[in-house]
């Protein structure tokens, strides 16, 4: 662990629960493991329903005062934490590095993001605007306004360990909840260290707590079937999406989920070719491809197949791979072996059936869960990769003739996150994307996320949305007076 000293001598690794560090209930813990190494960088405790309970005292005890705050003072200290993870935004990448694997560059990018959520809802948190009108038939004056809807259960993933977190903090903050975080096991670390930022920039004690658990299932749910909590939101894969749905049922908990993606990226014959491939380089291999976001099935014309694929794999074989705290290193670890194996899984039912490795394709033998930048052409339509998120820099490639044909089989997936498509016909490309059933549209980008635009599928790919005023409207509950005066 000595290489790691510096960079984690001041990282708390205990459950922050009403403003203070503690132990676990059990004093139970569990290790952090840098994937590039395998070794063991930290040990963490591990939250227990009692713990979860003691949080959500923390949260209840907390909420009153939070709530009553002006938009302008929660506003204000939104915009003083932006202010404090920029101060500390190369420590906190190195420290996603760490514990995720993904090249440092790509962490520097995420920690820009996720401070980007509490600037953009500095400012949203003053426009929570009602409504005041006259009741046509009864005269009555109809005051609509909106109300902190309570305690959020906050349930992140280990892809994006700072911004899965503050796209969900920011919002609920803004409108007066307090949150229980429970962050991914793989990547606890960055949360963690978090906690002391958001306490200088103003946080009251309990408005924000955090429980790392390897009792994950256990936990969520006993939060989500305690009666003081009013909105659960989750981000990670659809099938436990689903499951925490069932969970949320029990006591009607408003469910905001950002679930799996299947995205299409789609070129078309008049498509500007370079500029596609630089989109593609982004949606693809954005943290390795470990998104949900992720571009999966390429679907190119076969007029521009070929030039498209060649300038393709020219730029996957020369990422380098390599521990992202290395300098050049474009290409990190995946996260864990399970992960790795799943990549690898995927890439040989696809060579079985008939794909050709144009680049990579093999893990290399050694420490860590690496596995190179891979373009496999001609995948069969029966591949597993079509159907299931890769999760990994693997880019698969099918060939189209129709505007019509590649629409139905974009369209052919449970998933309706997000679509990529390229073309220098402004008209077709809006036509196109309005076909598409996905809830965001990357129209000659490769980039769809941003704070200020609604993130959120459509299907099987989550309900609500995150980020814009839309993300802030998850964790308010509308109400309705009716009086005469």
């Amino acid at each position: 662990m000595a290489m790691y000293d510096n960079l984690l001598a001041n990282v708390p690794t205990d459950l922050w629960i009403g403003g203070k560090w503690r132990q676990s209930s059990d004093g139970g813990r569990f290790d952090v493991i840098d994937p590039a190494t395998e070794n063991k960088v930290a040990s963490v405790a591990s939250a227990t329903v009692d713990d979860a309970k003691a949080a959500l005292d923390a949260a209840q005890a907390a909420f009153p005062g939070w709530a009553a705050k002006k938009p302008r003072e929660r506003g204000e200290i939104l915009r003083k934490s932006f202010e404090l993870i920029m101060r500390d935004a190369e420590r906190l990448a190195k420290l996603i590095t760490i514990e995720n694997g993904k090249a440092l560059s790509d962490s520097r990018g995420e920690v820009a993001y996720a401070a980007e959520f509490f600037r953009w809802y500095a400012e949203e948190a003053v426009r929570n605007i009602g409504q005041n009108s006259v009741a046509p038939s009864s005269g009555a004056r109809m005051f609509v306004h909106h109300k902190p809807a309570g305690i959020a259960v906050l349930v992140t993933p280990w892809n994006f360990p700072a911004a899965m977190a503050t796209r969900k903090i920011g919002p609920a903050l803004a409108a007066g909840c307090p949150v229980v975080l429970k962050p991914a096991s793989d990547t606890p670390l960055t949360m963690l260290a978090l906690m002391p930022i958001l306490e200088e920039a103003g946080v009251p004690a309990g408005v924000v707590n955090v429980i790392p658990s390897r009792s994950s299932g256990k936990v969520v749910s006993a939060m989500l079937h305690d009666p003081r909590v009013r909105v659960v939101s989750f981000t990670g894969s659809t099938e436990v999406g689903r499951k925490l749905l069932h969970e949320a049922a029990d006591n009607i908990v408003k469910p905001a989920m950002e679930l799996g993606g299947n995205a299409p990226f789609i070129v078309f014959d008049d498509a500007d070719v370079d500029a596609a491939i630089d989109g593609a380089m982004i949606a693809k291999m954005r943290n390795m491809g470990e998104a949900c976001t992720a571009a999966n099935r390429f679907y190119v014309h076969e007029k521009v197949h070929d030039e498209f694929t060649k300038k393709l794999t020219a730029k996957m074989a020369g990422l380098k791979m390599g521990n992202g705290l290395d300098d050049g290193v474009a290409l990190g670890p995946l996260v864990n072996k399970d992960g790795l194996d799943k990549v690898i899984e995927l890439v040989d039912d696809a060579v079985k059936k008939g794909a050709k490795v144009l680049t990579g394709g093999k893990a290399p033998s050694g420490p860590g869960f690496f596995y190179p930048a891979t373009v496999l052409d001609n995948v069969a339509a029966d591949a597993k990769m079509l159907n299931e998120e890769i999760f990994g820099p693997v880019a698969s490639i099918q060939t189209f003739k129709s505007e019509d044909e590649v629409v139905t089989r974009a369209n052919d997936t449970e998933y309706g996150l997000v679509a990529y498509l390229y073309t220098k016909d402004l008209s077709r490309g809006m036509r196109v994307s309005e076909k598409l059933d996905f809830g965001m549209i990357g129209l000659n980008r490769g980039l769809v996320s941003d704070p200020a635009a609604p993130f959120g599928g459509v299907k099987q790919s989550g309900l609500g949305r995150e980020g814009a005023h839309e993300g802030l409207m998850e964790f308010l509950e509308t109400q309705y007076i009716s009086v005469t005066w």
